[in-house]
């Protein structure tokens, strides 16, 4: 990792591996002010590829200096996870961050059942954003909206489930690896799925292994950054 200052401001691609409860944003803040800090620089552009929620761990993309120009090109491929759906009961957010709002059966769902669901879930989809989400309406974010009270019903939007591969089923969570297409929400998925098993479902765990051309396997934790450049 350079040591010369004028190398970050000349643009840095980093990746990391975002821990749990972390947002994308709080690990961003802490990337800026740890070189800032090193190098003594002011204002440094500092940006990420690609949101994960605070629940969510996994591959994160931090541009630097002039690469935060190539944000967009570096968020564009397609992504893979790994994910934990737990059906029997679903949540505002379809995820861990909000109470369970109602509870399902699922003693009737079997794995060729589980199988048989995910063929269908592939391809192109129309896919409805979770309430509780960044995506705006009229320039207001939804998760605000969703905070206040006010119910508002988003528009689907057109994403691309290249492979839903079954790791396992242990009733009543579902193990799963996902490749998917920039913009596709897996709590969208574990909700979709819960109501293709004729029950409910929410995300328990997120992780993301990769991001078009990059993996988490290369990536650093943030506590190992901050110990090189200090």
């Amino acid at each position: 990792m350079s040591t010369d200052p004028d190398s970050w401001l000349e643009g840095q691609i980093l990746l990391f591996d975002k821990p749990y409860g972390w947002t994308s944003f709080y690990l961003v803040k802490k990337v800026r002010g740890t070189i800032e800090r090193t190098f003594h620089l002011k204002k440094l552009k500092v940006g990420h590829a690609g949101t994960l929620d605070p629940l969510a761990t996994g591959l994160m993309i931090v541009a630097v200096g002039k690469a935060t120009k190539r944000i967009d090109e570096l968020q564009a491929g397609d992504k893979e996870y790994l994910a934990t759906v737990r059906i029997g009961a679903t949540t505002p957010g379809f995820d861990l961050e909000k109470d369970v709002d109602a509870v399902f059966p699922y003693e009737h769902v079997t794995e060729d059942m589980v199988r048989e669901a995910l063929r269908g879930m592939t391809g192109d989809i129309d896919q409805v954003p979770p309430l509780f989400s960044a995506k705006k309406i009229e320039g207001v974010r939804a998760y605000d909206m969703a905070r206040r009270g006010e119910e508002q019903i988003l528009e689907p939007k057109r994403v691309r489930i290249e492979e839903i591969e079954l790791i396992s089923f242990v009733s009543p969570d579902i193990s799963l690896r996902i490749k998917c297409s920039r913009g596709t929400y897996i709590r969208s998925i574990a909700r979709d799925l819960g109501i293709a098993l004729g029950s409910g479902g929410h995300l328990t765990q997120l992780r993301r292994t990769k991001s078009g051309e990059y993996s988490v396997e290369d990536a650093q934790v943030f506590e190992d950054f901050q110990k090189i450049l200090s």
